[in-house]
């Protein structure tokens, strides 16, 4: 029965009858606002389970690299979000910070700021006597300060000779830029992040600007030109430093040109040369500008070198080989061949020849880390087997595929490149593919999509030269922005500098 109407059948006050509808509708209000937020938390929950499947479940290669990392810190900061969003539905105090096992502990060269947080009283709370300090609960937080720009003021004091009227003052200090007002820390702060974070000078002179720093679009451009020309030689001796090394990796990229006569853009490329990874020296690449693909780029930049070469199977590099330079072949180009077939139709015959080169790649981990002598033995021992009974099986397996399909060619640009694949096993130090001047060259290919163009082929060489150094600087570890020793010291040390 309806309580109201019963209220009202027993002649109830108006008053309190008025006033438990009123309460009555409020509860409804109530539930139905729980209902909703039960219906939230399912529904969250359900999502917040998807997404963990998802971060902690296997990965593709379907996905590019720049892909796979795009996706999965957008699912981390998705979890986060929702994980935040059910704890206040739910009404529960904020979840404790996660344990430290796993972190990394934070530089120690870090500068340091302490803050310490005393209680308001040093006295108990239950009984009012003196506190006695027994210990410190210390934790860190990492924080960070936006470019700050600020002003080297040089003073020279001026000194005369009463005697013989001369003045006498300390020299002026050298500069990148003579005369310039740019310090170091500046023209390194516009380079770095030009060439290596991809910021197109608009964005550092908007970036000045909300600090209140008048910075011309036109002097950042000014200071860019005159930087790659006092970088130039740095960049000529670390191209004459890794061709002093045995074995190198080569690889190209297209970028574009502006073409003011035709109004329109023209293809130029980046050429890549970086030190082989398993050298003990300290690892060097070198950007070389040309407006052509044309193999007499290559036979320029490496004239008179004589060593092992790993490339792709790219024509411009054969006239290298027919005048002594030894080919080494790509094995995980190879592999990609495959790898695509397999994820375009589900091939049994690619997925049989990718678990056959990830055999190859075993050996080649278990030995990660260690000297080229150690490195050698399984390569002897289990590569070279793994690779014969591979070379078998696609020629056994090319003669029942159809001619012209995807598995034949695939096959046939392995067993062309054959040859030149099985060489990494004569030796404990020679590569097993190309991934090393690959991983170089991809930040540079993402950050053109900024730049669109080089405006010259002037301009496209000097950003080569900038990016020589900061390519090498990151290889070895240093941070060409906070750099403690400048780049020519490191150059000039030995042994355990580039000279090596």
């Amino acid at each position: 029965m309806n309580l109201l109407d019963e209220l009202a059948r027993n002649n109830t006050d108006p008053a309190l009858v008025a006033q438990v509808r009123a309460l009555m509708d409020q509860v409804a209000q109530q539930g139905q606002a729980i209902g909703e937020k039960d219906f939230k938390i399912k529904a969250l929950t359900h999502e917040l389970a998807y997404y963990r499947r998802i971060q902690f479940g296997k990965k593709s290669e379907a996905l590019t690299g720049e892909q796979r990392e795009l996706f999965e810190e957008t699912v981390d900061a998705d979890l986060a979000a929702m994980e935040d969003e059910l704890q206040g539905l739910q009404g529960k105090a904020p979840a404790p910070p996660r344990s430290n096992a796993g972190r990394k502990a934070l530089p120690p060269e870090l500068p340091r700021f302490q803050h310490r947080h005393e209680p308001e009283s040093c006295q108990c709370e239950a009984c009012g006597r003196e506190l006695v300090k027994i210990g410190e609960d210390i934790s860190e937080q990492l924080d960070v300060e936006p470019a700050r720009f600020f002003v080297h003021r040089h003073i020279r004091p001026q000194y005369a000779c009463r005697g013989c009227e001369m003045i006498t003052a300390a020299p002026v200090p050298p500069a990148v830029i003579d005369g310039g007002m740019a310090a170091p820390g500046l023209l390194a702060w516009v380079a770095v992040s030009k060439f290596a974070d991809h910021l197109p000078l608009y964005r550092l002179e908007q970036i000045a600007a909300r600090q209140g720093v008048p910075l011309a679009r036109s002097t950042l451009a000014e200071w860019v030109g005159k930087l790659g020309v006092a970088l130039q030689p740095l960049s000529e001796r670390l191209a004459e430093l890794l061709r002093q090394r045995p074995c190198l990796h080569a690889d190209e990229t297209p970028v574009r040109q502006l073409d003011p006569g035709q109004r329109k853009t023209k293809h130029a490329y980046l050429w890549a040369y970086r030190s082989n990874a398993l050298d003990e020296g300290p690892p060097i690449i070198v950007f070389d500008y040309q407006t052509g693909r044309a193999g007499s780029h290559a036979r320029a930049f490496l004239e008179g070198w004589r060593g092992h070469l790993m490339v792709d199977d790219y024509a411009g590099y054969k006239a290298l080989f027919a005048d002594g330079v030894t080919e080494l072949a790509c094995l995980a180009h190879i592999r990609r061949k495959f790898f695509e077939l397999h994820a375009t139709n589900g091939s049994p015959i690619a997925a049989e020849a990718l678990r056959r080169i990830a055999i190859l790649y075993a050996v080649e981990q278990q030995a990660a880390g260690q000297p080229a002598a150690v490195r050698l033995q399984p390569r002897q021992q289990l590569a070279l087997p793994a690779l014969t009974e591979l070379q078998a099986w696609l020629q056994s397996t090319q003669k029942t595929v159809v001619t012209g399909s995807g598995t034949c060619k695939a096959i046939e640009h392995a067993l062309k490149r054959w040859p030149a694949v099985m060489r990494y096993i004569e030796h404990g130090a020679l590569p097993i593919d190309n991934n090393a001047v690959e991983n170089a060259i991809r930040p540079i290919a993402i950050g053109k999509k900024n730049c669109l163009f080089a405006g010259s082929e002037r301009a496209g060489r000097r950003a080569a030269a900038i990016q020589t150094l900061l390519g090498t600087a990151k290889l070895n570890g240093l941070d060409p922005l906070h750099c403690k020793r400048p780049f020519n010291t490191v150059l000039n040390e030995a042994p355990t500098s580039l000279m090596m």
